[in-house]
């Protein structure tokens, strides 16, 4: 079934799907996360969700099915590689109920990549590709990625992820950036806590998020950041945590 896509015309969405029972079990931490929500920021897609879930089938087509409506882009990493258990693509097929089939498009580039060496049942399971999918070029390892519908499937090894990533990204449709401002507060969290509530209902298209971190030189401290698409509501929202902090400040004791 065709994905609905729940978005305006100005605010791009995507989820992000994790695969992988070693993500899940510690052994292997995951790089990803960050990366692609700081990449699609920059490109104007608000990352909304992101998900983990293991090398079950049932799991990753629940989570898929879920996610392809709700958003106008899934990504997914992990579970394309040669092994057993590498069941991303059985998955995907499944969800858009589609077949899953030896690609002779991925073949030819796996040929390129392995030469002369034999292309086993190991390395063939890396071109199989759900019937309809294009093929996300891979310039650093060769196998590929795919994209069908609005799921893009891409690896889970960060530098691969990455060169797909940058493949992908011309092709997306983007919206209107999310513009940021942040300010060192030099206050504690709990102290600027309810004024900061405040300023937050006076300005509701505008977020604002408290961050508290420790300052070797001064001890507990907080950065807050402030996030809006439109700039004249970012600088009012910033002036008016500015003079907070002001009057916050002068009201320590001496």
């Amino acid at each position: 079934m065709q994905a609905q896509i729940d978005a305006t015309p100005e605010i791009v969405t995507a989820g992000l799907l994790v695969i992988g029972d070693e993500i899940l079990s510690g052994r292997t931490k995951d790089k990803n996360i960050g990366y692609i929500a700081e990449y699609l920021t920059n490109i104007g897609i608000d990352l909304r969700e992101a998900r983990i879930v293991p090398d079950v089938e049932e799991e990753i087509v629940d989570a898929l099915d879920a996610m392809r409506v709700r958003y106008t882009y899934v990504f997914t990493t992990g579970g394309i590689g040669p092994t057993h258990d590498d069941i991303t693509a059985d998955a995907v097929a499944k969800a858009f109920g589609v077949p899953l089939r030896v690609d002779p498009r991925a073949v030819a580039l796996l040929q390129q990549r392995f030469g002369t060496a034999p292309l086993n049942e190991a390395r063939l399971r890396m071109a199989r590709i759900p019937e309809g999918g294009e093929l996300i070029h891979n310039k650093v390892s060769g196998a590929p990625g795919f994209r069908i519908g609005n799921v893009f499937v891409m690896a889970g090894i960060p530098n691969v992820m990455q060169a797909m990533l940058d493949e992908v990204a011309p092709t997306l449709k983007t919206g209107v950036k999310v513009l940021s401002h942040s300010i060192r507060a030099d206050a504690r969290e709990g102290d600027i806590g309810t004024p900061l509530g405040e300023i937050a209902k006076q300005y509701p298209g505008v977020s604002i998020g408290s961050y508290p971190f420790f300052d070797e030189a001064r001890g507990p401290n907080t950065n807050i950041v402030i996030r809006s698409r439109d700039p004249s509501l970012l600088a009012a929202a910033a002036q008016a945590v500015e003079a907070m902090l002001a009057q916050v400040r002068a009201q320590r004791p001496a």
